[in-house]
């Protein structure tokens, strides 16, 4: 009797290991395809939330982690399931995205050698960070990745909020070409990929728009402060030069919201100024004078410094009318009955 039993258990292995076999052959020759590609995603903030969602809705089998688990509860109830640790989303999936807070954040979720995504993944399988990060990191974690026979794509994305909600966030990718081609009908699902050149090309094209983004976004705000000083009707302001040569995605996106003194973060304060804190590191690294962006990360820890660095970025008016002793904010309708 025992020969058959283990006739039996020795056979039973050896389809298991050409199932599992046959599995990695398909996602690593065949598009990718929510029947033959299982997605990790790590983080499920403001950004993470919607672009994980847009995979489910595709039809991806998606396992998720987050440390705050009731912000990853609606991609729960699309049917996302829920691992204990970056490790575990790993062992579970061929490709892992990963959306967080800090450098430190990512180096800990991906690199950690007992918790991390590459401690998990299977050879083959994929890593795409998309925090804004270090340049240097990126390059460090695609080569941990290539000694496991893995592939890492560095691809911050830009569009905030809305962006992540429509599916339309530019996406900046650094790595090889290959592997981002291959990625792309998951990109898809998200926005518009661009791809930037070998590791870490992705980070810096992320941190030139966010020195962009940053001189754009005191130009907006200064504007409406002037024009209120003057006394203009602020919002027939920014109507008329939203479609001259002062127009732009930023006034679009912040115009209106600041107006209604909305400050809720599509992109953090303090998230922008770590991101422009990497820039000015950066620049220092190149020997490059931007005071441009030195001006605007030291307006942005002004915000920091008032307690406000969980508000959005268009909380920026906050520090010119500081400045300034004025407020765009509408005067308090009087009460009728007084």
């Amino acid at each position: 009797m025992p020969l058959p039993s283990l006739q039996f258990h020795s056979t039973r292995i050896f389809s298991t290991l050409l199932r599992r076999r046959s599995m990695a052959t398909i996602a690593t020759t065949d598009p990718f395809s929510p029947t033959n590609t299982r997605v990790g995603w790590i983080g499920t903030g403001v950004m993470g939330r919607s672009m994980c969602g847009h995979l489910l809705k595709a039809g991806y089998t998606v396992t998720i982690f987050n440390r705050t688990i009731s912000k990853a509860q609606p991609l729960l109830d699309l049917g996302a399931r829920l691992a204990d640790s970056p490790h575990a989303v790993a062992s579970q999936s061929d490709v892992v995205f990963s959306i967080v807070g800090y450098p430190s954040d990512v180096r800990h979720i991906l690199l950690d050698s007992t918790t991390g995504v590459l401690s998990g993944l299977r050879p083959g399988g994929f890593i795409v960070d998309m925090t804004t990060s270090e340049p240097s990191l990126a390059r460090e974690i695609s080569s941990a990745a290539s000694s496991k026979h893995c592939s890492a794509i560095d691809a911050p994305v830009s569009g905030g909020d809305r962006g992540a909600k429509n599916g339309t966030l530019a996406i900046f990718a650094g790595g090889e070409e290959s592997a981002v081609n291959k990625l792309n009908p998951l990109f898809t699902l998200m926005g518009k990929v661009n791809y930037m050149g070998s590791s870490g090309k992705g980070q810096f094209a992320k941190l030139a728009n966010q020195i962009t983004i940053a001189s754009t976004m005191v130009g907006l705000v200064e504007g409406m402060v002037y024009a209120h000083k003057a006394g203009l009707n602020v919002e027939l302001f920014l109507n008329a030069i939203s479609t001259g040569a002062a127009g732009s995605k930023s006034l679009d996106l912040y115009g209106s919201r600041i107006l209604q003194r909305d400050f809720e973060p599509g992109f953090y304060v303090n998230h922008f100024i770590k991101d422009l804190g990497i820039c000015l590191k950066e620049c220092q690294s190149m020997g490059l004078a931007l005071p441009g962006l030195a001006l605007a990360q030291q307006l942005y820890l002004s915000l920091k410094a008032h307690g406000e660095g969980n508000l959005g970025t268009q909380a920026l008016v906050l520090v010119l009318e500081r400045l300034n002793n004025v407020s765009l904010e509408p005067p308090a309708a009087s009460n009728p009955s007084s």
